[in-house]
């Protein structure tokens, strides 16, 4: 039987309608899975001591949304899903605040603005690491954490607690199989098509296409993501043929029109 407080978190994730949640323990991060690892400053135990648990929340992007970027479409379902990472993971810290157990919301970005990602290109917690290490997913070239249910379109956030919940079971091998579409069709070429961690992504270049993107409200990017093989949405979505993001394939004009008509409204054009 499962752990009763972590049964008791999974009901009230289904009631918030949360799609993934998974469990850490915080000692995880003390045991290097790979190289580079994450440093102990950036880990639970440091960034809150007394944490024992790291509790991580995933909500869709809708691959059809997606489908449209850049455009403003993709922009405003980015801020939604944000929010309510963020609002989520604020009820979740305070119904274990309730049970008696200290709980706070990691945000979904920690950081302030593109301008001060370039200088200093990382947040001070990773929740890729977190859903990783949570059993939400596995890394994939593109350097996001792909799940079975949505691949990489998908969004996390973390809560600390000190309560101690049994860890999810790591997921074994590898989801990502290495098609390379998302090094393809990166527009700004800012993956190096090695598995991470030895591939990472240039940061400067995904970054500086971000800024231009932002200026005409069509950001995220969501290149590499849309094009992930990887994901039940996939199939829930009829998209298992590649060839649709072709956009010079005559077989699929009739959804290319749609994506082009979005793209022409709400944002600036590239």
């Amino acid at each position: 039987m499962e752990h009763p407080l972590k049964q008791a978190i999974r009901a009230k994730c289904r009631e918030l309608d949360i799609a993934l949640v998974g469990f850490a323990s915080a000692g995880r991060w003390d045991e290097p899975l790979f190289e580079p690892w994450v440093p102990e400053q950036f880990r639970p135990g440091s960034i809150l001591p007394g944490t024992e648990t790291v509790i991580v929340i995933g909500l869709p992007v809708f691959l059809p949304v997606i489908e449209t970027a850049p455009s403003i479409y993709y922009h405003e379902l980015y801020k939604t899903v944000n929010g309510l990472l963020d609002s989520n993971a604020y009820r979740i810290s305070l119904y274990l605040n309730r049970e008696g157990y200290f709980s706070v919301p990691i945000p979904r970005d920690g950081y302030g603005s593109l301008g001060i990602l370039k200088d200093q290109p990382c947040a001070f917690f990773s929740h890729r690491h977190a859903a990783f290490l949570a059993g939400l997913g596995t890394f994939g070239i593109n350097n996001t954490v792909l799940t079975r249910e949505f691949g990489p379109r998908v969004r996390f956030a973390s809560i600390f607690t000190d309560a101690a919940i049994p860890p999810d079971p790591l997921i074994t091998g590898q989801l990502c199989n290495r098609c390379m579409q998302c090094i393809d069709i990166c527009p700004v070429h800012a993956l190096q098509g090695n598995d991470y961690p030895d591939g990472i992504t240039d940061k400067a270049r995904c970054i500086a296409r971000s800024e231009a993107l932002a200026k005409n409200h069509s950001s995220p990017c969501g290149f590499c993501i849309k094009v992930c093989p990887v994901g039940n949405d996939r199939e829930l979505y009829n998209r298992k043929n590649p060839d649709i993001y072709d956009e010079n394939n005559k077989n699929f004009e009739k959804i290319h029109r749609a994506w082009r008509h979005v793209r022409s409204y709400g944002s600036k054009k590239e």
